[in-house]
């Protein structure tokens, strides 16, 4: 099984979610699926059916966490040593060279990334595009609107 990079933070995060699955919302499903039974037929109980449903996506949910979460290699950037490189992980500072405009990313899985928040998916191509570089160095993106550049003013570990 291959394993999944993954930042404390993103770890904590789905160990939260599965969490929750188990101790909040599969006694609540089962709790409704017990009331629907209750009420006789269940070939036209829609209570039922979807109760029912709704148990097979949080039983699914749960085996995709405890999946991601087994094959995951939990990586602490502040612990990285990466001689200014950009790595997994990595917060970098970028300056884009047509408009100047400054924008900030840190390198995360696919599970924390957050476009809104900074956090871009490893696999996206402004992540691959930035990884190896080091401060000062073009970064050129593949973007929609055509290839966009960006200087590297800083490459952080936090």
């Amino acid at each position: 099984m291959a394993t999944i990079p993954i930042t404390r933070r993103g770890a904590e995060k789905l160990k939260a979610e599965l969490h929750k699955l188990k101790t909040v919302e599969r006694p609540h499903v089962i709790a409704a699926i017990a009331e629907a039974r209750a009420q006789g037929d269940l070939s036209e109980n829609a209570e039922y059916d979807a109760a029912k449903d709704r148990q097979g996506f949080i039983e699914g949910r749960i085996r995709e966490l405890e999946s991601k979460l087994a094959a995951a290699q939990v990586i602490d950037p502040a612990g990285l040593d990466a001689g200014g490189r950009v790595v997994f992980g990595a917060t970098v500072d970028l300056e884009d060279e047509d408009s100047g405009a400054k924008v900030r990313y840190q390198i995360v899985g696919e599970d924390e990334a957050d476009l809104k928040h900074g956090l871009v998916n490893i696999s996206s191509p402004i992540a691959r595009a930035l990884i190896g570089k080091v401060e000062g160095d073009t970064a050129e993106v593949q973007a929609p609107g055509g290839v966009r550049r960006y200087e590297i003013v800083a490459v952080q570990y936090v």
